[in-house]
């Protein structure tokens, strides 16, 4: 079987997706699954065609395909545009390309919109601005409203009829279109177009004055309202795809590689590394892909992959990840591992990955019209059949069929969700959440499980001393002193958080520092008023260690990274340093129980300091000691256990694992490549945010939910009075625009959200 995988730009609704899904499985031998929200086609055939047959068949259906550029692909893809900042350069692949030229035309075409529609409605509404040929002016604003900013509609209306399928973009086009023309024909063959002429509001539509109103105002209103919705939502889902893209510029663009004899340093692109090849990396560098140590001894800082915040030793033999930093000493390294083949190129394939799958529950306002539309032009079809063979009106059938069309156009089931989202989300900013769109509202209806990470989500990410447990003989107080002393020239995290917390507590205390000593592997060493001090795993003895330990019993044992001080060859003491857990943590916690919520506390630390704080804030259930692809597939199994589960982190090695959950949210501390691969981000940097998060999430979604049932239940009690000629087109406009005024009422209440 082959797989391959298509990025599609034009789709409008989830009609589009289940169209071009079905034409993809008509070819022999292909099983392909479309995904609306991801806007990606994955395709398994057993006939290993060429990706290009699949883009032109899509193509030819009216919307553009194009194979995605992947990991290390992207630095130098020829398919790839540079578009040059102040800063970086910043690479737009095609199908990034078509999305923003897209959005642009739809903003384009939205402003003049709003700009010509607005004196068209008004006129036709407030009978004091209706001057002698206000309906005249009425057309030549509303011509280019309805013919060119409704173009996407009526394009997308014309690909579908030559496959033979219809999507709201139908009914836009047959409701505007109806409305035009009608009265464009009332203008000049009717009463319209006299001198004078005003809008009379009657329930009944006139069989003594066939033509003798005009609703370009509807046409008008129904295009710019659609237009807003599909603008926002695309605007909303324009960075949906991000997430691979910021884990791919975590990698360094380039390498120091030693050539030739004697080995002189040449500095070459990444993606023209080979396996085997030798290269130099000073402090402060990325390390350019995976490798060993072959030279010289270092600090590495893997925070940025593995979410740990204590720096890792490195000495030759030592495995090092690409894309993490060289914090301290010149290292030559071997590659072992390149292009797609790296950690960091894995990495971004689980986030692809865990992204591409199906939702389970699709777009509320798509399931509907995916009935509403055929019924709704079957019915106007019918409608103007039956007005002609039973009363031979044919004005009233027209009338009544234009009616049906008008009454049902989907202008507030366009609105119900956009409208919902911009104001929950504008709402959820002030209290510093972000919802990246409505499609995983629904997955916040029915967590149940909470998973966190607890690196930089349950606690602050800043080392800082938690314990100091001295040795017979020596206070607190005098071990802290000289540890401080020597740490004060270290520039190690943990050897930083000793050197503050001493300076914090003790001030600045008058002791002669002299000799000192970097060894990267054991820790720091010099003389501190002439006595021998050594501040490292690397000076104690496991005895000695085993000896304090019991001497002090546990309710003195360390529940962090474990500093040793020795002075003149004897322990003098252990400092524990560790990550601090944020104040607000266990209320938040105490807040998700008290929701009906299970929390689970995923880390890839000791099990002996993820209990400790799992204890601290009282979390359900601690999984220690896990890898970044172990944190996804935990998720996994907490789904496949039945479970609807929200993911909380903030690092890269969080990013898959965020992906998968049904419900992905980010601190807004984290880093981009987390941002971009959750479904909500908190900007607060506080787990209080989590729980206002679900709250605001739960609320938008019944406020889209209730948009979406008064939106169609307005619609389906007017449809039979616009049938049986009881509502005239102008009325049938006035009660869409009525259900649309609704929508948008119901939605503001989400601002008073607390």
């Amino acid at each position: 079987m082959t797989s391959i995988d298509l990025d599609i730009v034009g789709m409008t609704c989830a009609s589009c997706a289940q169209r071009i899904e079905r034409k993809l499985n008509k070819i022999s031998g292909v099983e392909a699954s479309v995904n609306y929200a991801t806007e990606k086609a994955h395709i398994e055939s057993s006939v290993g065609a060429d990706p290009t047959s699949y883009i032109d068949l899509i193509d030819g259906m009216g919307y553009q395909a194009f194979i995605p550029t992947r990991g290390a692909e992207t630095a130098s893809s020829s398919q790839s545009v540079s578009h040059k900042g102040d800063s970086e350069a910043e690479e737009l692949t095609d199908v990034e390309l078509a999305a923003k030229r897209e959005l642009e035309s739809l903003r384009h075409r939205l402003v003049v919109s709003v700009s010509l529609a607005t004196p068209v409605i008004l006129m036709a509404m407030i009978p004091p601005l209706q001057f002698t040929y206000w309906q005249w002016v009425s057309l030549v604003l509303a011509t280019p409203v309805i013919l060119w900013a409704g173009w996407p509609f009526h394009k997308a209306t014309l690909a579908n009829l030559r496959h033979g399928a219809a999507t709201m973009d139908t009914l836009i086009t047959v409701g505007t279109l109806a409305a035009y023309l009608w009265s464009l024909a009332a203008l000049l063959c009717g009463h319209a177009g006299m001198p004078g002429m005003r809008h009379t509001w009657s329930i009944l539509h006139s069989h003594t004055e066939p033509l003798g109103d005009i609703y370009f105002e509807v046409a008008a209103g129904v295009v710019t309202f659609v237009l807003a919705g599909r603008y926002f939502e695309h605007r909303s889902k324009k960075r949906a795809g991000d997430a691979v893209r910021e884990l791919t510029r975590l990698g360094s663009k380039y390498a120091s590689v030693l050539q030739g004899n004697p080995a002189t340093e040449v500095l070459i692109p990444v993606d023209q590394l080979q396996v085997g090849q030798r290269f130099v990396v000073r402090p402060g560098e990325k390390i350019a892909t995976d490798g060993v140590v072959l030279e010289g001894t270092s600090v590495v800082d893997e925070s940025m992959l593995t979410g740990e915040s204590v720096p890792v030793d490195v000495s030759p033999g030592s495995a090092v990840t690409g894309a993490t930093v060289n914090a301290s000493g010149r290292v030559i390294v071997e590659a072992t591992r390149v292009g797609s083949d790296t950690t960091l190129a894995q990495m971004a394939q689980l986030v692809e990955q865990a992204q591409s799958g199906k939702a389970q529950v699709q777009r509320l306002a798509d399931r509907i019209s995916g009935i509403f539309v055929p019924v709704v032009i079957g019915l106007a079809v019918l409608t103007l059949v039956a007005w002609l063979l039973l009363s031979g009106d044919v004005s009233g059938a027209l009338s009544s069929a234009v009616a049906v069309l008008i009454i049902a156009c989907p202008c507030a089931l366009g609105l119900a969700t956009p409208t919902a989202l911009l104001v929950g989300t504008g709402r959820g900013a002030q209290l510093g959440i972000l919802i990246r769109g409505p499609e995983v509202l629904e997955s916040a209806r029915g967590v149940d499980t909470v998973v966190l990470d607890k690196t930089g989500t349950v606690t602050s990410g800043e080392m800082s001393v938690v314990r100091v447990t001295p040795n017979q003989g020596w206070s607190d107080d005098e071990v802290l002193a000289v540890a401080g002393a020597v740490e004060k020239n270290s520039e190690h995290p943990v050897g930083r958080a000793i050197a503050d917390r001493a300076a914090q507590y003790l001030g600045t205390l008058a002791f002669s520092v002299e000799d000192f000593e970097n060894l990267p592997g054991r820790g720091v060493q010099a003389r501190v008023d002439e006595r021998a001090v050594q501040v490292g795993r690397g000076f104690a003895s496991t005895e000695a260690l085993e000896s304090l330990a019991a001497s002090v019993g546990d309710e003195r044992q360390s529940v962090g990274t474990e500093v040793p001080v020795v002075v003149d060859g004897v322990l003098a003491g252990v400092i524990a340093v560790s990550d601090t857990v944020r104040p607000t943590s266990a209320q938040s916690i105490e807040k998700l129980h008290d929701m009906g919520l299970r929390v689970v506390l995923l880390t890839g630390d000791s099990d002996q300091v993820a209990q400790s704080v799992g204890d601290e804030i009282g979390v359900d259930e601690v999984i220690a000691e896990v890898l970044p692809e172990d944190k996804v597939s935990t998720v996994a199994r907490l789904q496949n256990d039945g479970h609807v589960v929200a993911m909380i982190g903030d690092g890269v090695n969080d990013a898959a694992a965020l992906a998968q959950a049904d419900l992905g949210m980010a601190m807004g501390r984290g880093t981009d490549a987390a941002i971009e691969a959750s479904d909500i981000t908190l900007i607060r940097d506080d787990l209080t945010a989590a729980v206002d998060a679900l709250a605001l999430a739960r609320r938008t979604l019944a406020t889209i939910k209730g948009n979406l049932f008064w939106a169609f239940a307005y619609n389906v009690a007017a449809l039979p009075l616009a049938a049986l000629g009881l509502l005239n087109p102008m009325l049938a406009g006035a009660a869409m625009a009525l259900s649309s005024v609704f929508v948008v009422s119901n939605s503001l209440r989400l601002r008073s959200f607390a």
